[in-house]
């Protein structure tokens, strides 16, 4: 079996319960990227064992951070095609082809996933801001398939901690068009690794607030 066009990108941190079952699962449908952002169990370890490319990102660093390094390794190993999803399970890794049809076959460059609802309050609200602004029902979604020359225009996945939010604002301010993808979503039984409520929803209405501002401000990074 031959290379892929698609870099299936993981961020992980601490995700030893369920990383080999989601790189096995996403294999058969491109090559996975592990970003590991500083774990202390055998999530690297296993990810590889499982068949995964990994990236260490000492940390942990984040999201976006982790997002960032995979962008920069799926652009230096030459990959047309990303698409980022979650390590906790919560993706089913057959989505993969839904948004390598969109991005190859119907003339689109981001591939946005749609979850039937929100996690949290401050999600809504985020989430009414983009509906409103751009048509975007679901930014927050963690499954979200990219062109690698969207990162390329814009620097980098992320500029200033907007939860995966700002290459997809970006592009799509600049002009480029973007289809959503209908992906059913399982909730992890631990505790998220964003954060309890009351910390995860501070998070992205900062998130929201930073966005907002680089709008008003006119600026793209």
């Amino acid at each position: 079996m031959g290379r892929s066009d698609v870099a299936i990108l993981i961020p992980a941190l601490n995700e030893a319960a369920t990383i080999e079952t989601v790189v096995s699962g996403a294999r058969l449908h491109g090559d996975v990227i592990v970003i590991d952002d500083g774990s202390t169990d055998d999530t690297a370890a296993r990810a590889r064992a499982a068949g995964a490319h990994v990236v260490a990102n000492p940390g942990p660093n984040g999201y976006d951070s982790a997002n960032n390094a995979g962008f920069v390794e799926a652009e230096r190993l030459g990959y047309p095609l990303a698409v980022t999803m979650d390590a906790d399970g919560e993706h089913d890794p057959a989505y993969v082809q839904s948004f390598r049809r969109a991005l190859l076959e119907d003339g689109v460059k981001l591939a946005i996933g749609r979850r039937p609802r929100p996690q949290r309050f401050a999600e809504a609200l985020l989430a009414y801001y983009f509906r409103r602004r751009f048509g975007i029902n679901d930014p927050l979604c963690g499954m979200k398939g990219y062109r690698i020359e969207l990162f390329r225009e814009n620097g980098a996945f992320d500029h200033v901690g907007s939860i995966g939010t700002e290459l997809m604002f970006n592009s799509v301010r600049r002009g480029h068009r973007y289809r959503e993808i209908e992906v059913s979503g399982r909730k992890r039984r631990d505790t998220p690794r964003f954060g309890r409520s009351f910390k995860a929803n501070c998070r992205i209405g900062l998130a929201l607030v930073r966005l907002m501002l680089l709008e008003r401000k006119g600026r793209f990074n």
